[in-house]
């Protein structure tokens, strides 16, 4: 079956078409009453929905046919045979046929010409062979850990569109220039909460090696989350003298001051923090610690000792959690000497969230912001294995980080409630928090 879909015969016509595309005051009834006619004139005629010679990848041909045709009149100054308007001795001249790449699939377009060769059309650029919402995707896939092979097939098998790797590499190096950019643009002077992490992932350099990826995500004055940064580590895991590099770069990107800083309980880290922002409170994170705590506890035993814990993390008062760390030890020292022991070395990072209200508690004693991220990066990586090189690592996972998902929790959201807590931080640190 050709791919020119018939318009006469399913009552519609290109006319008819382009309004619905250029006009905005259409409402989103008459476009479902409108392309439910479509569908069941399509359905009469025979005509599949999908697939070559089908209804959807018909009418983007016709519309852009269309708009190419719209761009040329626009260009001479007059419609088709409609020599009465013409004010110019250019003229059409034919076309050329053109195959573009697009969301559904290839198709074949008339590309008009104009005699004096000035035509430059918009929609399909001369000597592009993609259409711009195409690129898009092939982002879209590979930010899902898609290898350019998986690609290669998922768009032959869905819309028998044969593109080699070597394109779905271009493509995704297209986001390079914008990478750079990213992770050496200026930043806020100063921000009221820093979360900063790591996650490992295995990289080829000579042999495959697991790499720690550091990340930072803060949040600024208007309360919006923002990843300032992504990092490759060497071989090893992580470590503090790592992250007093990464920290430099952000204070080096105008970072002069971070009130909280969330972190694990990373050896050293807090020393290097300290050292960046020496006014920096350092807030280790609580889910950390009751997590290391549980980890070697009898599995019948650990319901009883994580109900004990929480009378240490959400304490009133600094004075109670001392209280029920005692509590702890007395209960629990005999079986688990480590846990309390664990505790009381990050007594210091563990204990400033308690002097906050409820609301900003809750947005500081856990990194689980930055791990959420951590979490979209792992579903990423997982398909992959590993990585041949550092950069193909760091495409992944910035195209991972900006991606927008409908319906789900996003990396750089507004902080819910923020002005209260925002409020309750100005009190605490005052003229820290005015720009600088």
């Amino acid at each position: 079956m050709s791919d020119r879909f018939n318009y006469e015969s399913a009552k519609v016509s290109e006319a008819s078409i382009l309004p619905y595309f250029s006009v905005p005051r259409v409402s989103e009834p008459e476009l479902a009453q409108y392309a439910t006619q479509l569908v069941e004139n399509a359905k009469a005629l025979g005509i599949p929905l999908t697939g070559e010679g089908g209804l959807l990848g018909s009418l983007n041909r016709q519309v852009l046919q269309a708009a190419l045709e719209a761009e040329m009149k626009e260009h001479l100054g007059y419609a088709r045979n409609d020599r009465a308007l013409k004010e110019t001795p250019n003229m059409r001249n034919g076309s050329t046929q053109k195959t573009v790449q697009t969301e559904l699939g290839s198709m074949k377009l008339d590309i008009p010409r104009d005699r004096e060769g000035t035509f430059e059309p918009v929609i399909v650029p001369k000597h592009k062979r993609r259409i711009d919402g195409f690129d898009d995707q092939v982002l879209a896939l590979y930010s899902k850990g898609m290898t350019t092979e998986d690609i290669t097939e998922y768009l032959a098998q869905m819309y028998n569109t044969k593109i080699s790797k070597e394109t779905i590499s271009r493509i995704t190096d297209s986001v390079l220039d914008e990478l750079k950019a990213w992770r050496s643009r200026p930043l806020e002077s100063v921000y009221p909460v820093m979360f900063i992490d790591a996650i490992v992932i295995k990289i080829r350099d000579g042999s495959v090696a697991n790499r720690p990826i550091y990340v930072a995500l803060a949040i600024d004055r208007e309360g919006n989350r923002d990843i300032l940064g992504l990092w490759v580590g060497p071989t090893g895991g992580e470590g503090a003298k790592q992250w007093m590099g990464m920290l430099a770069d952000l204070k080096n990107r105008g970072v002069k001051d971070v009130c909280i800083v969330c972190c694990d309980g990373l050896k050293g880290l807090p020393e290097a923090i300290r050292a960046t922002w020496p006014e920096a409170i350092i807030q280790t994170c609580v889910v950390h610690l009751i997590r290391n705590s549980l980890r070697h506890v009898n599995r019948r035993e650990m319901k009883a000792v994580a109900s004990d814990l929480r009378r240490i993390y959400t304490a009133p008062t600094e004075d109670a959690a001392l209280d029920g760390l005692a509590y702890v030890k007395e209960v629990w020292s005999a079986q688990y000497p480590a846990m309390a022991a664990a505790w009381e070395r990050s007594w210091s990072e563990f204990t400033p969230f308690l002097a906050f209200p409820p609301d900003v508690r809750k947005l500081i004693y856990t990194t689980n912001a930055v791990e959420a991220l951590n979490s979209r990066f792992r579903k990423a990586v997982r398909k992959r294995g590993h990585f041949p090189t550092e950069q193909s690592a760091l495409k992944v996972l910035y195209l991972s980080a900006i991606r927008r998902e409908q319906n789900r929790d996003n990396p750089t959201a507004r902080v819910s409630n923020w002005g209260p807590i925002y409020n309750t931080l100005s009190l605490m640190f005052g003229s820290r928090l005015d720009e600088r």
